[in-house]
């Protein structure tokens, strides 16, 4: 299971005479360093009770617990800058990928940190990390820099959590990716036409996701990964498509890519939990990860209060306890 806290983790609750209104918000491109907000909650359960108690609102599917032989471990890939506010939640991201990779159920490989700065940063010893440049090109450094011993990789963020213990969704080599609500490449036909012409086949194949969190095989990302750039650029030079698409335009390009090569995904709702935009909105309660671009939040932060989602104090709880546990937090 994951939580997406995302690089700006924002969750907001408010309370009207009505009704309670709860915002997790996460999202972040992995090119261009557009960093926005969305939150993640992946829908697997363990038999460890001390994690179970951090997850009280989602079960595994029954399918996921039938054991599969063998194993396919999926690296995990996090994009990254150095900024403050960037750094805090990689930090909160691999504690808590460090706490439940070894489990049983778990297909969890390693890890790195892909970080786009360029140059390194105060995390290189905490976090394992290869440093990229800061544009479009450096998925490809990656690739061709660091030898991946797994089969697959799942395309992170640095405002996840893993709540669970994350077996490899792709099934049998079947991608698996979320969809999400806001990409419609349907609605948008005359800006993906540009990059994806009437020859190449119905606009239904361009699937409506982003890049993260995608579970991928190695092969076919070093496949699309080219391609992913250049759409990328080119998607971005076009002062059309730029306005349209802004803070999403990364994930156009990564979808309109995989359906250049041919590649389609499964889209799995339970990848993860996407709350409700209520931009403007701020009520008796908040914590909005926007209030901590300059300094990372302090330990111990108020609970919601009764009546919130389950999954935002879930968030607020594994926020706690990774920010207790890792050493020299804030300084």
């Amino acid at each position: 299971m994951i939580l997406r806290e995302r690089k700006t983790v924002t969750v907001a609750a408010g309370r009207s005479s009505s009704s309670l209104v709860m915002l997790i918000i996460v999202f972040l491109g992995f090119f261009f360093a557009t960093y926005n907000i969305v939150s993640t909650v992946m829908r697997h359960r363990t038999h460890d009770q001390s994690l179970i108690d951090h997850d009280p609102v989602v079960k595994m599917p029954q399918d996921m617990w039938k054991p599969k032989h063998p194993k396919a471990p999926f690296h995990v890939a996090m994009t990254a800058t150095d900024s403050i506010y960037n750094q805090w939640q990689c930090r909160i991201m691999y504690y808590w990928y460090k706490r439940i990779k070894d489990h049983p159920i778990s297909e969890m490989g390693g890890f790195t940190r892909i970080l786009h700065s360029g140059k390194p940063d105060s995390l290189m010893d905490e976090i394992p990390t290869i440093v990229v440049d800061p544009l479009p090109p450096g998925m490809d450094q990656w690739l061709e820099k660091e030898v991946i011993e797994e089969d697959y990789i799942l395309m992170a963020e640095p405002d996840h959590i893993f709540v669970s213990p994350l077996p490899n969704l792709s099934n049998e080599g079947v991608l698996a990716a979320f969809p999400f609500f806001y990409i419609k490449p349907l609605e948008n036909a005359d800006i993906v036409r540009k990059y994806f012409r009437e020859e190449m086949g119905p606009i239904s194949n361009v699937d409506p996701i982003g890049n993260s969190p995608v579970i991928i095989s190695k092969d076919l990302l070093q496949k699309i990964a080219p391609t992913w750039m250049n759409v990328s650029i080119r998607m971005k030079s076009d002062p059309d498509t730029d306005r349209a698409f802004g803070w999403v335009l990364e994930m156009y390009a990564y979808a309109i890519a995989s359906a250049l090569h041919g590649v389609q995904h499964i889209l799995r709702k339970d990848f993860m939990l996407q709350g409700e935009l209520t931009y403007g909105k701020i009520g008796e309660w908040r914590f909005d990860k926007r209030s901590y671009v300059r300094e990372a939040p302090p330990r111990n932060l108020p609970l919601p209060p009764k009546g919130v989602p389950e999954s935002v104090v879930t968030l607020v709880k594994m926020v706690n306890e990774a920010t207790e546990n890792i050493p020299n937090w804030g300084a």
